[in-house]
């Protein structure tokens, strides 16, 4: 291909796409948010284009396992609104961790993801689970580790 004749190659999805699992225990929320957003659009491989779902099938383990750092237990809220005259309700993430353990990891990851119309495709890709089990063993997922950055994830075997 020359650069004259016009053409651009843009890179195209895989057949199979590739899941990964992450361990979320011990982790900073932040932090593992950031490297999870980065894996489930793509921005971890050399081929990432922002208008293209290249990205991976992420499974999040032991997600009521991850650590907040500071006084963030009690001091962090997470605010709503129904729409409803009255409906407006707040819960600390220490409530959030008792009743829905699962819903920490899943708004930090929505927050890291860019706000546009494919957010809510790409949090599709991603599967969140409190405890050490999850039913995607069929899809041979690769077991890998947040590393310093996000696009040195080492692998377990």
């Amino acid at each position: 291909m020359s650069f004259q004749d016009g053409t651009t190659l843009f890179p195209q999805p895989e057949k199979q796409p590739r899941w990964v699992v992450v361990d979320a225990e011990g982790e900073v929320l932040g932090r593992l948010a950031c490297r999870i957003a980065n894996a489930l659009r793509g921005k971890d491989r050399p081929t990432f284009t922002p208008f293209r779902e290249l990205g991976d099938f992420v499974v999040v383990i032991n997600a009521g396992k991850v650590r907040l750092t500071g006084k963030k237990e009690q001091g962090k809220l997470y605010q709503w609104h129904s729409g409803y005259p009255g409906g407006f309700r707040q819960m600390t993430a220490g409530e959030v961790r008792e009743r829905y353990p699962e819903r920490l990891v899943e708004w930090a990851v929505w927050g890291m993801l860019p706000p546009n119309r494919r957010r809510k495709h790409v949090m599709r890709r991603l599967k969140i689970y409190a405890g050490a089990d999850h039913p995607h063993q069929a899809q041979k997922p690769v077991r890998v580790t947040p590393a310093a950055r996000p696009r040195n994830l080492k692998v377990m075997a």
